[in-house]
């Protein structure tokens, strides 16, 4: 998912960077692993590093470039599939 697509089913569909700061800064139980921008891009500030979150994300299967992008739009969750 992105922080945009959390946003928008919380019901504040503009409040991306709101919940970019509850990846980084709340609960550590959550997968924020799985969580990327709309472009598909992985966190630049994500606790442990940008490596870390790639090496989790490809432990599931998921390809992450040498430039840290997922293919959000092959990727992406929604809550009606």
């Amino acid at each position: 998912m992105t922080y945009g697509q959390i946003a928008a089913l919380c019901g504040s569909p503009r409040s991306a960077w709101e919940v970019g700061q509850i990846a980084h800064f709340g609960p550590t139980n959550l997968p924020w692993h799985r969580v990327v921008n709309k472009q598909g891009g992985l966190a630049r500030g994500w606790p442990g590093g940008i490596e870390i979150q790639k090496q989790l994300l490809e432990e599931e299967g998921v390809v992450v470039g040498d430039d840290f992008v997922a293919d959000v739009a092959k990727l992406q969750w929604s809550p009606n599939d």
